[in-house]
């Protein structure tokens, strides 16, 4: 946690997702305006009134930014940690169990890994009679939840041999609770990067859906703020920066996101770490066991404090 706390990008990232987060909880103290009142003058330029101008609809463009915050956050909050708990029940028990229970659970995740994810995703979308906000984060959870468990796979048949981990089982633990209490704790810091991902994921496929109409288009989000601009051209009819100011909003709450993911990567490997010398003296020994591309466990490199 220490070294989280000084890593800059962690840092950066934290204060980018608490100052939406800020705005999405005041977001009735902060807008002037409710999002969706239409009594003013459609297509007002930027004025004391109206901060950010006013829509095609005579909506506040600015009141409709501060609450489209809060279904960007919950979109991706949610999203990513319902794709966490199915990366952590496929992956984890499918390492740790193995045999047919593996075999069976692995062909899942590989065939929900060679679908073509964006096209699944618009296929249910469009079909879908009910666009809630609910469905949405439902079909991105099970569009998205594969990679990351193909990943906590590999972590738990590496870990699963472990001599700690032998020893809980010598004890006569039962092996939900090996898995729960001596594998998981093991993998804190990918099951972190996994879930500021799949967020990061989360929040760039919500808006590109709303922004295609394939969402609830009458809900306040960023997405849909996109899709009703590209519906009244208001590029061509100078309103500029109603399409800018919430692509601009989604970018910075994503790079917040991938920030995090980022930096808990760092921390929980010290090579992907960059500009950090090695401790003098240090000698290459072996780490963490990977898993081979044929399903061998091959031995890893890294850094460790030795004697040369």
């Amino acid at each position: 946690m220490r070294a989280l706390l000084h890593n800059r990008r962690a840092l950066a990232g934290v204060w980018i997702l608490v100052l939406f987060s800020l705005v999405a909880i005041f977001a009735p103290e902060i807008a002037p305006y409710s999002p969706n009142d239409i009594n003013f003058v459609p297509m007002l330029g930027v004025s004391a009134k109206h901060l950010l101008g006013t829509t095609p609809q005579g909506q506040d463009v600015f009141s409709q930014l501060v609450y489209g915050s809060r279904d960007s956050l919950e979109v991706g909050v949610i999203t990513a940690t319902v794709i966490s708990l199915i990366q952590l029940v496929m992956g984890v028990f499918s390492g740790y169990v193995g045999g047919w229970v593996d075999a069976v659970l692995s062909s899942i995740t590989n065939i929900f890994l060679v679908l073509p994810g964006l096209v699944l995703l618009i296929v249910i979308t469009s079909y879908a009679t009910n666009k809630s906000l609910g469905v949405i984060i439902g079909v991105l959870a099970i569009t998205g939840w594969a990679w990351g468990a193909r990943v906590l796979r590999s972590q738990a048949i590496a870990l699963r041999d472990r001599p700690f981990v032998e020893a809980a089982r010598m004890s006569g633990e039962r092996p939900w609770h090996v898995a729960v209490f001596n594998i998981v704790p093991n993998m804190f810091g990918v099951l972190v990067a996994n879930f500021f991902g799949a967020a990061l994921y989360a929040v760039l496929a919500e808006a590109g859906l709303n922004f295609l109409g394939l969402g609830n288009v009458n809900e306040v989000s960023w997405g849909t703020m996109l899709y009703w601009a590209q519906s009244a051209n208001a590029m061509l009819l100078g309103q500029w920066i109603y399409l800018l100011v919430p692509g601009l909003c989604i970018l910075a709450l994503g790079t917040g996101f991938g920030l995090l993911n980022f930096a808990v990567d760092e921390v929980a490997d010290p090579r992907l770490r960059r500009n950090e010398p090695a401790p003098a003296g240090a000698v290459l020994a072996p780490s963490l066991p990977l898993v081979g591309p044929r399903g061998e466990l091959t031995e890893g490199a890294g850094l460790s404090p030795g004697r040369g």
